[in-house]
């Protein structure tokens, strides 16, 4: 299977996050970072959108807990793996959104 996208991890926020997670889990952030990687066109399913440009999630649920991993795009072929959370409440947590858009920032300024 060819690549499609190049995925990149800024610093250490995404694995932070990930090493703290169950197995299962992280066996679904895996699935949901291939999906990115190698599927010209990921499933709504699996992905979304905030109000804010260039800022995407990647969703994962496991049993009744829900993860979201937020990225953005770089050029084409290139996704920036930022950060990501457990999910609590029906709508995304504005403190989360801000954080990412300053990851966001932080990567483009030292790019």
């Amino acid at each position: 299977m060819e690549q499609i996208r190049k995925l990149i991890f800024f610093k250490t926020y995404f694995f932070d996050f990930y090493e703290n997670q169950e197995q299962k889990v992280k066996q679904k952030m895996d699935f949901g970072l291939f999906l990115l990687q190698y599927v010209k066109q990921v499933p709504s399913k699996h992905i979304g959108s905030t109000l804010e440009k260039n800022l995407f999630y990647l969703r994962v649920k496991q049993g009744s807990n829900i993860f979201r991993i937020f990225f953005c795009y770089d050029e084409d072929k290139i996704v920036v793996i930022m950060n990501g959370f457990t999910k609590k409440t029906q709508k995304t947590p504005t403190k989360e959104i801000d954080k990412a858009i300053s990851i966001i920032k932080q990567y483009f300024d030292e790019k």
